[in-house]
C-alpha cells in the first residue's frame, strides 16, 4: 500500500493515474451525501469525465435531493465497483454544482437526452463537479488465489493479509 499526499504529486501521479483508469472503465457509482438530518444517502451516478487535477463530472437534476444536500454538507463519497473483474474504487471529495452550458456540451452524449430532453441548455441541468480528496482501489485476483490464501492460512494459522493489490491517493 502506498501513501500518498496532495502535496506530492510526482510519486502519487501513477497511483492517481490507476485510480482514473479503473473509474473511466467502471463508470457507474454510487454517490453518497448526508441530508439534512445526517443521514447517508446513496444513488447511483453515471462519470461523464475523469480529469486529471482530481476531477470527476457528472449530470444531475436541479430538483433532486443532491442540490439540497450538497448546499448543507460538500463532502461526498463514490463507490465504484466491478465484481466480474474484482475491481474495487472509493473515493471521497467534495461536490460542487454548477451550471455551464459550454462544459454541459463538452460531455454531452446522446443517452443523456432521456433525461434532458432540450439538451445540454436544458434548464433542468445541473453539472456535479467532484473534487478527489481521497482515493482508494482493490484489484482482488481470482477465486483460486482465495482458496490458496485459505489453504495457507488453514496450514500456517495465520490470517491472509490483503490478497491483490490495494493503493491509496490523498
Amino acid at each position: 500500500m502506498q501513501e500518498l499526499s496532495h502535496n506530492d504529486h510526482n510519486d502519487n501521479s501513477g497511483e492517481l493515474a490507476k485510480v482514473a483508469g479503473l473509474i473511466r472503465k467502471i463508470r457507474i457509482a454510487l454517490l453518497t451525501t448526508v441530508d439534512a438530518q445526517g443521514h447517508l444517502h446513496s444513488r447511483p451516478v453515471q462519470t461523464l469525465q475523469v480529469e486529471s487535477n482530481r476531477t470527476l463530472w457528472f449530470f444531475t437534476d436541479w430538483s433532486s435531493h443532491k442540490v439540497t444536500e450538497l448546499a448543507n454538507d460538500e463532502h461526498v463519497s463514490l463507490g465504484f465497483a466491478d465484481p466480474a473483474q474484482n475491481i474495487f474504487v472509493i473515493v471521497s471529495g467534495s461536490g460542487t454544482l454548477l451550471r455551464d452550458p459550454d462544459k454541459a456540451r463538452q460531455l454531452w452524449t446522446v443517452e443523456q437526452r432521456a433525461y434532458y430532453p432540450e439538451g445540454p441548455d436544458d434548464s433542468r441541468l445541473a453539472l456535479l463537479r467532484v473534487q478527489i480528496e481521497r482515493a482508494e482501489y482493490w484489484l482482488a485476483p481470482g477465486r483460486a488465489s482465495y482458496l490458496f490464501a485459505a489453504a495457507r492460512a488453514a496450514a500456517t494459522g495465520e490470517p491472509a493479509g490483503i490478497i491483490g493489490r490495494h493503493g491509496e491517493a490523498e
